[in-house]
């Protein structure tokens, strides 16, 4: 049995993806899997022990040149089954020319009159985003919850050691691709200044949250050698949050990251709500929000690169101390 899987959006959705591979290789344990994803996600399934192979589309150069090569790549393969993640018409085309046996999608891809399988992808209910994606292969096999899963490797694991002493350490994501998806600098700064006597603290992020996490440590009188933004791989991040005693992060991918390692997490949500489906699903998982209802909020799903009201106070009513209060409620493994 051959399937393929396509999720060609950001980081975190490519994770939030990862259950489908494990109830498949549970499922059908002879099966070939193969993943499609977009240039710059691929770190995330390397060395995967289930993942066949990884057909990885440049969005950026060549855009529809490199679609057309994957689609006849795909096509070549002959698959029994393409489960279909992504609610673009790129996808559907993939989709609609791989030749597939079966096919299954959400509804709301325009191409989804073509698949044989398709399904309504409906953010209400607090429904998980895992769930609603599980749902696709709901003629295939049983959807009882299934964690997202990662898997760094050992010299990942190794990599990190240098960054580590004996002290217990905590893990920062504080930048997002969304303005109002980010907790303030102010709060973040208030945080690590209530946690550094305590532990370790490390700041995570790409190289473009360099300078953003320089600042939070210079200001907050951390040495700058704990700013790991840029520094580390998707799964060498994710190795390090494994061992993290928390993990503070925005609404944003390293959540997720942090779910696929089981990692003990502390999701912050500013103009975005748990109930929207994106929640930490680890063991040891926390959310903090604004108490009370705010006019505006939610004031979108993905987030804007500015507060539309201006004020911004679904971020700004979230204490660094209420944050910090979740240390007292983890609980020894």
């Amino acid at each position: 049995m051959k399937f393929l899987i396509i999720q060609t959006a950001f980081t975190g959705d490519v994770v939030l993806a990862t259950p489908i591979i494990e109830k498949l290789k549970k499922q059908y344990s002879d099966s070939q899997i193969d993943f499609v994803l977009r240039k710059g996600n691929e770190d995330l399934l390397k060395g995967h022990p289930f993942i066949h192979h990884v057909y990885v589309w440049n969005k950026k150069a060549s855009k529809y040149l490199d679609l057309f090569r994957i689609i006849r790549e795909i096509r070549s393969v002959q698959y029994d089954h393409v489960i279909n993640l992504q609610r673009f018409a790129s996808s559907g085309f993939m989709t609609l020319f791989s030749g597939a046996k079966n096919s299954s999608g959400f509804k709301k891809n325009p191409l989804s009159f073509f698949f044989k399988h398709s399904y309504p992808h409906e953010i209400n209910g607090e429904k998980h985003e895992i769930e609603r994606n599980l749902g696709l292969i709901a003629y295939l096999t049983e959807i009882d919850f299934q964690k997202p899963k990662l898997y760094p490797s050992s010299a990942d694991f190794a990599s990190i050691k240098k960054f580590k002493n004996e002290k217990e350490y905590i893990c920062i994501a504080p930048a997002s691709v969304w303005h109002t998806k980010q907790l303030p600098l102010n709060t973040w700064k208030k945080l690590i200044q209530l946690a550094q006597g305590s532990y370790e603290i490390f700041l995570l992020g790409g190289a473009s949250d360099m300078d953003l996490c320089n600042q939070l440590l210079s200001e907050s009188g951390v040495h700058a050698n704990n700013n790991l933004a840029g520094k580390l791989s998707y799964l060498e991040s994710a190795a390090i949050m494994q061992g993290a005693r928390m993990n503070f992060v925005n609404d944003s991918a390293p959540m997720h990251m942090a779910s696929a390692m089981n990692a003990n997490v502390c999701a912050i949500y500013c103009s975005t709500i748990p109930a929207f489906g994106f929640r930490p699903v680890s063991d040891q998982s926390f959310m903090i929000e604004m108490q009370g209802p705010l006019y505006c909020r939610p004031c979108g799903i993905h987030g804007f690169k500015a507060c539309p009201e201006k004020h911004f106070k679904c971020g700004k009513d979230v204490t660094a101390e209420k944050i910090y209060a979740v240390m007292s409620e983890i609980q020894s493994k």
